[in-house]
Order: structure tokens, then C-alpha cells, then sequence
């Protein structure tokens, strides 16, 4: 017979761990099913936290240890896995893994994140872990002294910028625009910085190298030009895990599943919580607040759905 848990939560990240803490309190029978070993979805691949409440200049890989060992203490259990297949029978949500070992749940809290975007040029998938990277805290210090580039316009390319400027001989920031959106506290701390330019209105085209990076193909305005790097980061947003929910919950035309503040998706008794949800501001607070949203949001359906009560054997 195969245990039905209150809850299980996909995800630990900011929102999974969150939602743990929270449906621990709550006296929920819960299961929490992460991908990676290490877990901490983003969060762990941030250089510095410099906005996350009590932790000013906390690292992501820190503060992802705290969520986790604060979860534990709380007594939350969790299985290392992947979930590939979603379905629903009765009320009862069914998730199966790549092994082909099916979990059961009466609610689900979907907190799988997101991943980088690729730019979709030539050599960059050729280049991959040759230069090209997506994860400047990774990678950066084997760039030490040389130059490289950043790709993008928001707070990750802005952060990527000013942790490679402590290390690095020379930094571009590649943009689109002629403008940043990054918060106005990281612009100003790019734009102070001697060994930083910022290439506007640009777009890179080819990433060239044989067994490394060794330039990009730059189109400023029109005007097309090599650069001359080592180096290449790629910070131009990200893409939420959500292709396994599609159908089974509805998606916008982003791949983000639609849910508002509560959590609730448009299916009864499954939540949407942090980067993978449709939303304003994806951030490692905004997550922990959807973690606990979500948890409040599944309570009162239990309550509603399952009357009776605690986890059964089905």
C-alpha cells in the first residue's frame, strides 16, 4: 500500500524550503522532493544577498545552508530525485520520478524554479564550460586577471558585473538596450567601476573559439566588430522548470504557471510558489513569501477536500 501525504512539495529553493518550514507548523504530513543533491534552486549560485532581510552580505550558498538546516530542525524530510510525470485520480495528485517510483499526495506545491536562458548563437553550446558560463560565482575565478564579458541588462548581469570586477582584468556589459533594468543601486555601483564597459544598443552574434572562448561577434548598432575576450557570461534571464505541468495546470505563454499571491493554480489543491509562478518580482524574499502562501492556501483546501483528516494508505 502507498502512503498519501498532505502535502508534497516539488523544489528547494527559497519557496520550497519555505513552504517546508511552514507545513511543518501546520502539522502537515509533507514530503519535499528535490532534484539536487545540493538544493537551494538560484540562490546558491549568488556571489551576495545584499536585500534579504537580517542577512546583508550573506552569501546564496550560506543562506541556502540556513534554509536548509532551519528545515531540518523543523524535522522536514526530503527525497532526491526527479519528478517526470504528473497526474490526478480522485483528488489524489500522483507524481512519478525517472525511476518509475510514484508518489501520492492530496496537495501539491509546485516550487521547481527556473534555469538560465541561452542566447542562442553560434558556439555557444560548442563552448559551454570552455568559457561560455551562466554562473559568474561558479565560474569566475578561473578568469582571473583576463577580460571577459557579461550578457544582459538586469540585476543578475549586474551582479555577475561587479563580482567579476574585483577578479578580472577588464569586463564588458553587452546590452540590448540603452538603458539597464537592473536595480538603481547596482547601476551605480557598474558605472563607478574603472575596468567596466558598457557596450549599448548591442547584441552578441557568434561566440568564437576552438577549445576556448576566445571572442565574441558584436553587433553595436549595426556595426559589427570582434571582441576581444576570454570569457563570456550570460545573464539574460531565465526559463522556469515547468514543462513536465503543462496541461496538468495552465501556463502562460512563457512557460510560468499562472498563479496569483495565494498560490493557487487551475487545478484544485495544487500551488505554485516562487520563480516557476507567474509574477512581478522573482526574488529570494518574494519566494520565501509565496513558500508561505502556498502552505496557508493548501491548508484551507484540505480542510475543504479531506474533512477526515491526516495522510492514509491507499
Amino acid at each position: 500500500m502507498d502512503k498519501i501525504y498532505d502535502l508534497i512539495i516539488i523544489g528547494s529553493g527559497a519557496a520550497g524550503f519555505s513552504a517546508s518550514v511552514y507545513a511543518k507548523r501546520a502539522m502537515l504530513d509533507l514530503l519535499v522532493i528535490e532534484k539536487s543533491f545540493s538544493g537551494g534552486g538560484q540562490m546558491i549560485n549568488t556571489y551576495e544577498v545584499d536585500n534579504y532581510l537580517g542577512y546583508p552580505g550573506i552569501s546564496g550558498y550560506d543562506l541556502a545552508v540556513k534554509f536548509r538546516e532551519h528545515a531540518q530542525k523543523m524535522g522536514v524530510i526530503s527525497e532526491n530525485t526527479e519528478i517526470t510525470a504528473i497526474s490526478e485520480s480522485e483528488g489524489i495528485k500522483c507524481l512519478e520520478d525517472s525511476r518509475g517510483v510514484k508518489y501520492y499526495a492530496k496537495s501539491v506545491i509546485i516550487a521547481s524554479g527556473a534555469e538560465h536562458r541561452q542566447l542562442g548563437v553560434k558556439g555557444e553550446d560548442r563552448l559551454k564550460g570552455m568559457g561560455v558560463s551562466y554562473c559568474a560565482v561558479c565560474d569566475g575565478a578561473f578568469f582571473k586577471d583576463k577580460t571577459v564579458a557579461v550578457v544582459g541588462g538586469g540585476d543578475a548581469a549586474l551582479e555577475d558585473v561587479l563580482f567579476l570586477s574585483a577578479i578580472c582584468k577588464k569586463v564588458y556589459l553587452i546590452h540590448r538596450r540603452d538603458e539597464l533594468r537592473g536595480a538603481m543601486i547596482l547601476q551605480d555601483r557598474v558605472m563607478a567601476l574603472d575596468n567596466v564597459s558598457v557596450l549599448w544598443n548591442s547584441r552578441v552574434e557568434e561566440i568564437k573559439g576552438d577549445n576556448k572562448v576566445s571572442g565574441a561577434v558584436v553587433n553595436t548598432e549595426g556595426r559589427v566588430y570582434d571582441l576581444d575576450i576570454e570569457g563570456i557570461f550570460i545573464a539574460v534571464g531565465i526559463k522556469p522548470f515547468s514543462d513536465i505541468f503543462k496541461g496538468f495546470v495552465d501556463t502562460d505563454e512563457h512557460g510560468y504557471i499562472i498563479a496569483d499571491e495565494t498560490g493557487k493554480t487551475s487545478r484544485e489543491g495544487v500551488f505554485a510558489a516562487g520563480d516557476v509562478r507567474t509574477k512581478s518580482l522573482r526574488q529570494i524574499i518574494t519566494a520565501a513569501a509565496d513558500g508561505a502562501n502556498c502552505v496557508y492556501s493548501a491548508e484551507k483546501y484540505l480542510k475543504r477536500a479531506f474533512p477526515q483528516g491526516h495522510a492514509k494508505k491507499v
